[in-house]
């Protein structure tokens, strides 16, 4: 499920959610990317509720270094499950990931 965030016409924000081929009864957020214009106004915070809406379980992965994106993402009641893994994304240069999930109650 492809989801867009726009504001006034203009998109802020934008996420990608499909079955899990990880984790079995789970759903997994592959992209969820926010325009810097949109920092601070609520959109990520609005599309996260929408993305995450109806899921029982979801997991993503989020770069180990980007402390920005790991504090939205707990704010939004994910956890770290402990997962890790590099991740290279096509220029020979793997990234280090860390494993978020969330399950509703």
């Amino acid at each position: 499920m492809l989801l867009v965030a726009s504001r006034g016409g203009r998109v802020l924000a934008f996420s990608h959610t499909v079955p899990s081929t990880e984790r079995e009864g789970y759903a997994e957020i592959l992209s969820f990317y926010g325009h810097p214009d949109g920092w601070g106004t609520g959109v990520a915070a609005d599309l996260m509720a929408e993305t995450v809406l109806g899921l029982d379980r979801v997991h993503l992965w989020t770069l180990r270094d980007t402390a920005q994106s790991r504090r939205f993402y707990a704010k939004c009641g994910f956890v770290e499950t402990g997962g890790e893994r590099d991740r290279d994304f096509g220029d020979g240069q793997p990234l280090a990931q860390v494993e978020y999930a969330r399950v509703r109650p």
